[in-house]
């Protein structure tokens, strides 16, 4: 019986492998051929000639690509912090978090801060709490509503005379009442330095078996976890390098993070306007600070933001802010305020692990000034249409850059 010629077969192949589909015993996986096809957007003649290179020669290609970057990209163990973790002043960088979730009395709450990390419970109002003398400063518990706090703090000066005081006294009750059903209680850590934030961990799971209800537990619960990150320094170039980070970085971290859909109705964490996220990545943006500022105003003069910049503009030039709007809710320091992670800390297994190491994808975008720029030419380039947006195309398209994820 005559041997079945291989030419046609190898014919065959050839053809697969100009065309740009896999061949051979190495294939391109899901995620490769994907990114792969996303290269002839490119459009420059020398992007066209890589990319017929990279069809032709495909299989080999994706070899050494994947060995390259085996070799040179960090491991998880090797990121599980931010790549840069002192201040300019040497010292260690902190994180405050807030913790908004309802279901717990204030005494409750209290009693669980106090057991977990210390210190003596300081009563303010019935809506607001103090715990003083932990290792780390004072947590502060409150309902999260300036009103009701306005009257819990007044309600001590109204005379219990059986008149119309008493009246208010009974209205403030109610309204008080009413709130604590759809208004989250709060808890505000003190600044921590950052490799102790899992710490904070034991105080979710006691808060979890009292019964503390997070942002899925009911349709108008729309609860989140904020994270204060301390900046390095407020130098401009750091300032700009996080802004870019998180605007090239805002679709995927909204997608990771699951925002609940009663959280994406509120405005509590718009994301930034295209127009100011075109011009922040612009090759030629360098502005001083006062033109960061004041570009920011331009376009953000609100606390409504998934990356609130407004604490730390304040506390770089208050005055400035101060001119441009309302700042009574606005308290300067040298942190970032992001506040996008739904709190779900009535869901088993939940910690602030992964919101973390989500955020760390900013710190360390932020931080590589090559990596940045290449994300930024992409980002540039992806159209910015409601399709685009609907079907999370940049979210997709952004994952090459990221780095991989640590793990718990």
């Amino acid at each position: 019986m005559r041997a079945r010629d291989p030419r046609p077969r190898q014919r065959h192949q050839r053809r697969r492998a100009i065309r740009g589909f896999p061949s051979g015993p190495y294939r391109f996986d899901r995620t490769t051929w994907r990114q792969r096809r996303g290269l002839r957007s490119c459009g420059d003649s020398s992007g066209a000639r890589a990319i017929r290179w990279y069809r032709r020669h495909g299989t080999i290609a994706t070899v050494i690509k994947h060995i390259i970057q085996r070799w040179i990209n960090p491991s998880p163990s090797d990121w599980t912090g931010p790549p840069v973790v002192h201040t300019a002043s040497g010292k260690l960088r902190r994180i405050g978090i807030e913790l908004e979730f309802s279901g717990l009395g204030i005494e409750q709450i209290a009693r669980i801060v106090k057991d977990v990390v210390g210190g003596s419970i300081s009563p303010i109002s019935p809506y607001e709490c103090d715990v003083d003398d932990t290792p780390h400063g004072t947590y502060h518990i409150e309902l999260d509503s300036s009103y009701v706090k306005r009257l819990g703090r007044h309600d001590d000066d109204k005379p219990d005379d059986g008149g119309l005081f008493s009246f208010e006294r009974l209205s403030d009750e109610v309204i008080g009442a009413i709130a604590k059903q759809i208004v989250p209680f709060e808890i505000v850590t003190p600044p921590i330095p950052m490799p102790e934030l899992g710490r904070l961990n034991d105080l979710v799971s006691r808060l979890r078996e009292a019964g503390a209800q997070g942002t899925h537990h009911s349709p108008i619960y729309a609860f989140g976890l904020h994270m204060n990150p301390e900046l390095p320094d407020t130098e401009v170039a750091t300032l700009l390098g996080y802004l870019q980070a998180f605007v090239c970085l805002f679709p995927w971290l909204a997608r990771e993070s699951k925002v609940d859909w009663s959280r994406r109705v509120t405005p509590y964490i718009d994301r930034f306007p295209s127009s100011y996220t075109r011009l922040i990545t612009a090759p030629d943006y360098a502005p001083d600070l006062a033109g960061l500022i004041d570009d920011y105003l331009d376009h953000n003069a609100t606390r409504n933001r998934a990356l609130d910049m407004l604490p730390v503009f304040g506390e770089v030039d208050w005055d400035r802010i101060d001119a441009a709007l309302d700042t009574h809710l606005v308290k300067p320091r040298p942190a970032l305020h992001y506040r996008l992670p739904n709190c779900l800390i009535d869901e088993a297994g939940w910690t602030l692990d992964e919101p973390w190491q989500h955020w760390l994808q900013v710190e360390h975008l932020a931080h590589d000034e090559a990596r940045r720029q290449a994300m930024m030419h992409a980002f540039r380039q992806h159209p910015d249409d409601p399709v685009s947006k609907l079907f999370d195309v940049w979210a997709r398209d952004c994952e090459q850059w990221l780095l991989p994820l640590a793990r718990a």
